[in-house]
């Protein structure tokens, strides 16, 4: 097995149809019972039972949970929990989109260590090991393969929780661009866009070091260049591959830089209206580029100049091209450009700019954000 060679606590095996290597991957961990996470949708499209058979193989006994649904709440990770203790695994795997990454660890949480997922919201809240765990993802988009948080929406607030441990990092990710040829083209556009958005926040937020930008860097080059292809080819492999590479080197930008104003907008408008992460964080990226810019128009130049490479038509190089490169790949994948036609009431931009005012990634967004402008952002982009 060929796995990357990246400066990061992961293995990662990537190519196509990696995916088949799963049981030779995990036959000498000494683990003899394995869940799997995952979703019915992705449960329909024949990958957690091909997962199962690929363990039987290697003397590992499976079972799926397939109780997660998008934005995972503390909910799925209760009856995860249920599942888990019933079954007693010694590994755990996330196979499918970020949602089902993002559950598995927070069942790792709840499971090992006891409580509930809320006593987790935070960072190193675990006293106890946890159990290894792998992530198989069949999108391009959240990069939760390489990052220790898990992200878990509070059944009763709505309140997306970041629950953070490095002990919830996964051992492995398997990478095999095979399992996104079957993603429909909206969530392509979906995931690409949240993926291409933590390349771009990576790059300027005040925790970034000389890792991740190195990291955020390669990210946009992979992301920029395969989306659009991807987005007119579906079936171009090589571009899926590339997509789900840039989407897991984001992962570990995030890891190593944290995110900034676009998810703190975001949180928001999934929250109260129910707005899927990617599309609103296709609404609000372009104009928070624009809002950073006094102050990182050098990073943002030189994301612009790296697309210009493989989009010869970018003829200048800075953050106003770089907003508008990102406003047409929104446009071209389908997705809304404004607040209003996704049914957001304007009597309610002030809660929404209150509520993202809360949130954790806002805190390392590189130019100050207030609850005024976070209301003057979701103005712009009503």
């Amino acid at each position: 097995m060929d796995f990357l060679d990246l400066d990061c606590p992961t293995n990662v095996l990537f190519g196509a149809n990696a995916f088949k290597q799963l049981g030779d991957a995990v036959a000498d961990w000494s683990c003899r019972r394995a869940m799997i996470v995952s979703d019915p949708g992705i449960v329909a499209l024949g990958y957690p039972d091909a997962a199962v058979a690929l363990l039987n193989n290697h003397g590992i006994e499976a079972q799926l949970y397939t109780g997660v649904h998008e934005n995972p709440s503390s909910d799925d990770v209760v009856c995860g929990v249920e599942a888990a203790s019933e079954f007693q695994p010694d590994l755990l795997i996330g196979l499918g989109g970020g949602s089902s990454m993002d559950c598995a660890k927070g069942v790792n949480f709840v499971y090992t260590n006891g409580g509930v997922i809320q006593d987790y919201w935070g960072i190193g809240k675990a006293t106890k090991p946890m159990l290894p765990m792998v992530a198989i993802p069949t999108t391009a988009g959240t990069g939760s393969e390489t990052q220790s948080f898990a992200l878990i929406s509070d059944a009763n607030t709505h309140i997306k929780m970041a629950c953070g441990d490095k002990k919830a990092t996964c051992r492995l990710a398997i990478l095999d661009p095979v399992l996104t040829a079957t993603q429909p083209a909206r969530l392509t556009a979906l995931t690409g866009i949240d993926a291409i958005a933590h390349a771009v926040e990576t790059m300027v937020t005040t925790k970034r070091n000389e890792k991740s930008l190195a990291f955020s860097q390669q990210a946009w080059q992979l992301l920029a260049k395969n989306f659009p292809l991807v987005l007119t080819n579906p079936g171009n492999l090589d571009a899926r591959g590339g997509m789900q590479l840039g989407a897991c080197l984001a992962g570990i930008a995030i890891e190593n830089s944290m995110l900034g104003a676009t998810h703190a907008l975001a949180n928001p408008l999934t929250a109260h209206y129910g707005i899927v992460h990617g599309q609103a964080i296709a609404t609000m990226l372009p104009h928070v580029i624009r809002y950073n810019a006094r102050s990182m128009e050098a990073d943002y130049s030189r994301l612009a100049a790296l697309a210009a490479e493989t989009t010869p038509s970018l003829d200048a190089h800075n953050s106003q091209t770089l907003a508008t490169f990102i406003s047409d790949l929104v446009q071209q994948a389908g997705l809304a450009t404004d607040l209003q036609s996704q049914g957001v009431e304007q009597d309610m931009l002030t809660r929404l700019a209150e509520d993202a005012d809360k949130q954790w990634t806002k805190q390392f967004n590189p130019r100050t954000v207030e609850t005024e402008d976070l209301l003057s952002l979701y103005r712009q982009a009503f």
